[in-house]
This record gives C-alpha cells, sequence and structure tokens, in this order.
C-alpha cells in the first residue's frame, strides 16, 4: 500500500508525493555542500495524436516507454516522475556545474525523441522541456516546480521539441496565460463565442448547398480570435465540452431560422472534438438540441476527424448508427490526415469525405495529386458526398472540377463570415434561383 501511495500506476515511477519528499532531501543536501539541483518538467508534444488515432492502449504503451527511456537516461541518485497524463519530472541531484546540467538535458531530450516501436506501430513524438535550478530560480519545492512549469510553456511557444531555461519573464507569461484561461472558462456566459459560416460549394452549378460552422472568440481586450489561438487552452483546462456543446446549439438554431425563412441548404455541419463524442450522454444532446430547435435531423451534418473515430471503433460505429438513423449526416474531417486505412471506409457509416487543406493546397505536388485523384474516386465508387477543403486559387478549382469532385470549401470560393452576411448571400442565391427557373 505504501508503494502504491508513492508511485504511479501506469508507469510504477514514483509520483508527486514522491517526487516532492526526493526533492525536499535534494534542496537539503545541495544547500549543505554548496551544489545545485535541476528540475526537468517534460510535455510530451503530438502524444495526444497517437492517443486520439491508436487509442488509449498503445497510448499507455507508449507511456511506459518513455518512462523506460527516462531511467536509462538519468543516475541512481536522480529521480524520474510521472504527474499524470503525458507529463514527467526529472530530478538531477549534486550538480556541480551548468555544462554537466545542460549535458544531461540533451541526452534526455535526444533519447526521449527518437522513434518508438509500439506494437505494431513506429511512434515519433516531440518532448517540450522547461528546466528550474536550486537555488537560482527558486529554494522550495513549490516554486522550483511552477518555474519548471513556467519554462516547459515558454518551450512550447518557441516551437516545440526544445528546451528551454526559466527566466523571470516567464513569470509574466505565466501570470497572463492563467487570466487567459480564466476568461476563457467564462467566455460561453459572457456571450464572447460567436460562430461564423463557411459556404461549401456545389462545383458543378456555383450554388451553395452547406455551411461549416466555424468558432471565433470575440475577446474583450485580444479582438477577434481565432480557434488556434485558444482551444489548446480549452483542452488543457478542461472547457471542450461546453463549448462544443455551445457550437452545436449555436448552430442548429441558426440552421433552423435559415429553414424556417425558406433559405435552407442541404446541411449544416458541425465539428465535433473527443470529448464531446466520448460523452456519456452525447446521443441525448443532439437529440434534445435537435427537439428544441425544430431543426430537421438531415440538415445536421457532424464532422469528426479519422483520430476521433478510431480511439474505439466498435463503440464508434454502433454511436455513428444511431445517429444516422435519425437522419444526421456523418463527415469525416481531415480525411488523409490521421493514422487510419481505407479499409475502415467500408465499416464505418459516413455520407462525406472531407479531403484535407494540406493537399489541395500542394496538387502541384505529384504525389499530392495521385492521392486527391484517388480519395475522390473513392468517395464516389461509394457513394459518398466528397468535399476538397482549402479550394484557394482558380488552379485547384480547375483540378477538383476534372475530376468531378462535387463539392469544395475555402478562400477562392467563399471565406467564414457572420451569420447575417451568410444570410444575405442566401437571400441572393434564392432570388437568383426564382428568376433562373430550373437551376
Amino acid at each position: 500500500m505504501a508503494h502504491l501511495a508513492h508511485h504511479d500506476y501506469l508507469t510504477n515511477l514514483p509520483n508527486r508525493i514522491q517526487l516532492e519528499e526526493n526533492l525536499t532531501q535534494a534542496i537539503k543536501f545541495a544547500k549543505r555542500h554548496g551544489t545545485r539541483v535541476g528540475l526537468l518538467f517534460i510535455d510530451l508534444d503530438r502524444f495526444k495524436v497517437v492517443n486520439d488515432s491508436l487509442g488509449h492502449g498503445i497510448g499507455d504503451q507508449l507511456l511506459q516507454a518513455v518512462a523506460q527511456r527516462l531511467l536509462m537516461g538519468i543516475r541512481n541518485a536522480d529521480t524520474v516522475s510521472r504527474q499524470g497524463g503525458d507529463e514527467f519530472i526529472v530530478l538531477l541531484t549534486d550538480i556541480d556545474h551548468s555544462n554537466e546540467l545542460v549535458a544531461s538535458v540533451e541526452k534526455i531530450h535526444r533519447i526521449v525523441t527518437e522513434p518508438y516501436a509500439v506494437a505494431e506501430h513506429i511512434l515519433h513524438i516531440g518532448a517540450s522541456i522547461g528546466i528550474s535550478i536550486y537555488p537560482d530560480d527558486g529554494a522550495d519545492n513549490a516554486t522550483l516546480i511552477k518555474h519548471a512549469d513556467a519554462a516547459m510553456y515558454a518551450a512550447k511557444e518557441g516551437g516545440r521539441d526544445c528546451y528551454a531555461f526559466f527566466e523571470k519573464t516567464m513569470n509574466e507569461r505565466a501570470v497572463k496565460r492563467h487570466q487567459f484561461e480564466v476568461s476563457l472558462r467564462e467566455a460561453i456566459a459572457r456571450k464572447e463565442f460567436v460562430l461564423h459560416y463557411q459556404a461549401q460549394i456545389d462545383l458543378k452549378t456555383g450554388n451553395i448547398t452547406g455551411a461549416e460552422a466555424l468558432l471565433r472568440w470575440r475577446h474583450p481586450v485580444n479582438g477577434l480570435l481565432y480557434p488556434s489561438g485558444f482551444m489548446p487552452f480549452a483542452q488543457e483546462c478542461g472547457v471542450m465540452l461546453p463549448i462544443g456543446r455551445w457550437v452545436m446549439r449555436e448552430a442548429c438554431e441558426q440552421a433552423r431560422r435559415w429553414e424556417q425563412s425558406g433559405l435552407a441548404i442541404d446541411v449544416t455541419a458541425v465539428n465535433v472534438s473527443a470529448p464531446e463524442f466520448e460523452s456519456k450522454d452525447f446521443l441525448e444532446f443532439v437529440l434534445s438540441v435537435l427537439h428544441d430547435t425544430g431543426l430537421s435531423p438531415q440538415r445536421l451534418e457532424l464532422e469528426l476527424t479519422e483520430g476521433v473515430m478510431m480511439r474505439d471503433c466498435d463503440a464508434t460505429i454502433q454511436k455513428l448508427d444511431a445517429l444516422r438513423a435519425l437522419g444526421i449526416r456523418i463527415a469525416i474531417d481531415d480525411f488523409g490526415t490521421g493514422f487510419s486505412s481505407l479499409s475502415y471506409l467500408k465499416r464505418f457509416p459516413i455520407d462525406t469525405l472531407k479531403i484535407d487543406q494540406s493537399f489541395v493546397g500542394d496538387i502541384r505536388d505529384g504525389a499530392d495529386d495521385i492521392l486527391v485523384d484517388a480519395v475522390i474516386n473513392i468517395g464516389n465508387r461509394m457513394k459518398h458526398q466528397v468535399i476538397a477543403e482549402g479550394v484557394e486559387t482558380a488552379e485547384q478549382l480547375d483540378f477538383l472540377r476534372a475530376r468531378q469532385c462535387k463539392s469544395g470549401q475555402g478562400f477562392h470560393l467563399g471565406k467564414p463570415i457572420a451569420a447575417e452576411d451568410f444570410t444575405h448571400i442566401l437571400k441572393n442565391q434564392s432570388q437568383d434561383q426564382q428568376r433562373t427557373p430550373g437551376i
């Protein structure tokens, strides 16, 4: 029992309780002998991609492999601790010279980031490492851990997969980050979120057939923020679920307003994150939104990435079958960027394939040209709707049309715009169709 209380169940490494005890002793020793202590806060980069795409089982095996690598990179007197998730702390004791610490950090970074063979997969991850030093950066456990954590975030902000030593200015950034996270938690109540809509265009007729709902944050200080500027924080502080549910309800309310105004488009597409999809009451929530808004289920399309779908394939298929039985459409978003194989297209009950914009953007590259062509052909033959994302040039549009891609989405076809502006465009399209019957 004593061992379990002081060690991590998955990796058998010391946990935070044991780390703090060891750190306390290391500080006392360094104080007596005039040496230093190094604290490395390690966060694995790209671990979430592995966990989301290949499942928690593979993710757990990877964490165990990382733990063994870290143990190989330290001395007997040092400590490797798992803090939870994909975060580890390494305690380096009795350091005489800064060069010795730098050499240890570089060794640890090198061995952690070498490829891993897990099951049948070869996995590549990075490591962002923040370092604090006793007595330079603090004289107690809490301060040293806090400063190493701040340095780790600085490493992430500096490009990830690197290391950074603590500097006093990082404290200011940590405070600002905390304030940002607090304001993010309060953004829904303050009605600071807004949805913009990007048109999905029929490439044959040029008509709008769908709209993707895209989240924006009207931050009171920083102005209009895109998801890349705040969703990583939302994931870290556990508010992905309430934000996603706000998006779902707001998008369905808007789609219903278009429906009631005679401006109904085929579908309004909503992105669904892993926390939303895996929540136990996801089906009940979607049903309640459709009931409350009165939106026809056929007008709603849920977009999920390959990674979200493949976390638990059997459970995913069961849930997707239930959604499609209601009439809701299912799309695979960013198709081609995950770990899935084409065989899963036969298993998953889906309606739409969305070709990732990274492939569309590089169609001059022979490999991407072939891949896009193949996905369009496969989608068409399997009777799936195929939407090319990131259409930004006339050349890309011509390429897609020539290969019978049915739909496209991107800045060349229409930028994401506010709901009232999108409504205006739909009204113009409706008037044009009334003046030109048969279109």
